[in-house]
């Protein structure tokens, strides 16, 4: 049974709509995702009072989203509102209206609330067991600090990228000394916070700037995939990209792909604000994550209706789940896959021929699990398929340069045709690692091979070194005709890879009547 849910995060520059689908046996999904851009922060006059005219902007974008939200019969309604609502002095009174004209219950988060449901997101949603956890809307900067996916630390200021652009820059571009004067604020703030600096761990970034920076990144480096979401960049990659936009002028900035219109004036302040919290917390790399405070929203509702919704210490099982469900993978063949592929490189270790590797065996399960899920789509350019699918699609819990991995493992059907997808990525894997990635996607096509019939009639297996040759017993429940001509033809590129010729002996087990 699925539910469904509508979180409407009104922030102090873009006010979104997110529906949400969450089925116990397929997970979450997002459905639909609309913003406009408010610029609330901006309709606080001197007293901190949001304006008649920011009240009308608000009630406005909640009656738009009130229709979509009825279109699509959604009757859990989350709406958050943060730092420009949060710090307006009539704040009850705005709340108490918009319920009066739009139906709708406005929740103000408090700053706590604000940082932990980024915190949440995050672990919910990415690979990175301790990290520093930044987001950085339009009039707040929520900062976290978690380790083994535990919160330990969180903080909000009472800055963001609204109000920096309007307390540090007087024109459309950032002088020197406005530059100088922003980077001592931005310094002076994050070191008051005594459990922040020199924590030598990963920046998760969440929002909509950390974004753009990616996505900037990306399109000057000609990045040959799609996703900003767990997309990596170094501290040097962040200087670049900071000294970039600072450099730039209005119209420059308009000009540049990857950054969003609506965030041309604010962009400059917020990357030199990600640069600095990278030098004082002595970051190991930059990561974004496109899961964020409405994420976490969803996570928190759905942990009080269910035991365990997801698994924040298995989030890339939560993920090969959802494949599952999309691409029609049957289980059964898929655990059984799982099941003699680990053990053909298990056997292969023992014997000295593969250097067993914790790395090695999770790519191989997950890569047995997911082979040729291609098939889906045409089964005559599976494997085209099967590498497009993982190498473009947004996965919870794995990097950018392991899905590639994951990618060419899973799609693995000859050497020729692993060198051809692995064109475009260039610099990315060293010899070691390319040569580890075509001998475990041969294991898994021995493996595919082994089970011709989609039977799962192989029980056990069995590997022997002979002089040069490798002896491969195959213990099997029944006929295995189409076993043995498929795993025939396929043991080549195992004995390509491994320089060994491998001889297959399947042996029938017999079953007492």
């Amino acid at each position: 049974m699925k539910n469904k849910t509508a979180v409407i995060d009104i922030g102090s520059n873009t006010i979104r709509l997110v529906l949400y689908e969450y089925d116990p046996e397929k997970g979450m999904k997002e459905v639909e995702n609309i913003k406009t851009v408010a610029r609330l922060k901006s309709y606080l006059d001197q007293d901190q009072r949001l304006t008649e005219e920011g009240a009308v902007i608000l009630e406005e974008a909640l009656l738009a989203f009130k229709e979509i939200i009825s279109f699509h019969e959604v009757k859990d309604i989350r709406a958050a509102a943060t730092a420009a609502v949060r710090q307006a002095v009539n704040s009850d009174e705005i709340v108490l209206h918009m319920k009066e004209k739009t139906g709708i219950s406005i929740k103000i988060l408090s700053e706590e609330e604000e940082a932990y449901f980024g915190y949440l997101a995050v672990v919910h949603s990415t690979p990175v067991m301790s990290a520093v956890t930044i987001d950085i809307g339009g009039g707040s900067t929520e900062v976290t600090y978690y380790e083994h996916k535990q919160l330990q630390h969180s903080h909000s200021f009472p800055f963001g990228a609204v109000s920096l652009k309007n307390d540090f820059m007087a024109g459309d571009q950032l002088t020197k000394a406005e530059r100088k004067k922003l980077i001592q604020f931005i310094r002076d703030s994050f070191q008051s916070l005594n459990w922040l600096p020199g924590r030598n761990v990963p920046i998760v970034a969440i929002g909509g700037s950390a974004r753009n920076i990616a996505q900037i990144h990306q399109q000057n480096t000609h990045y040959p995939i799609a996703g900003v979401h767990q997309y990596w960049m170094s501290g040097k990659d962040l200087e670049q990209v900071n000294d970039q936009l600072v450099n730039m002028d209005k119209d420059e900035l308009e000009k540049l792909d990857g950054l969003s219109s609506d965030r041309t004036d604010i962009i400059a302040p917020t990357s030199q604000v990600f640069c600095e919290l990278y030098e004082i917390v002595d970051a190991t790399g930059f990561m974004f994550s496109r899961k964020g405070l409405r994420d976490g929203i969803v996570f928190k509702e759905l942990m009080k209706k269910y035991a365990a919704p997801l698994d924040k210490e298995r989030v890339f099982a939560a993920s090969m789940n959802e494949l599952a469900f999309d691409y029609a993978i049957e289980r059964p063949e898929a655990e059984h896959m799982i099941s003699l592929a680990t053990e053909i490189y298990t056997h292969l270790g023992a014997l000295g021929e593969v250097e067993l590797t914790e790395k090695g065996l999770q790519l191989i399960k997950r890569a047995a699990f997911l082979y040729y899920l291609g098939d889906y789509i045409d089964s005559d350019s599976s494997s085209q398929h099967t590498f497009y699918i993982i190498a473009n699609r947004s996965i919870d819990g794995v990097l950018h340069k392991d899905r590639i991995a994951l990618a060419l493992a899973a799609s693995f059907k000859s050497k020729s045709m692993l060198q051809q997808f692995l064109e475009p990525f260039d610099g990315w894997f060293s010899e070691e690692e390319i040569q580890e990635i075509r001998c475990i996607g041969a294991i898994v096509k021995l493996s595919y091979s082994l089970n011709g019939s989609k039977r799962n009639l192989i029980s056990q297996l069995e590997i022997r070194k002979k002089g040069d040759e490798l002896q491969l017993s195959v213990f099997a429940e029944g006929r295995t005709l189409a076993e043995e001509y498929q795993a025939g033809k396929q043991k080549k590129h195992l004995e390509k890879t491994l320089k060994k010729s491998i001889r297959l002996k399947f042996i029938p087990i017999t079953q007492e009547v």
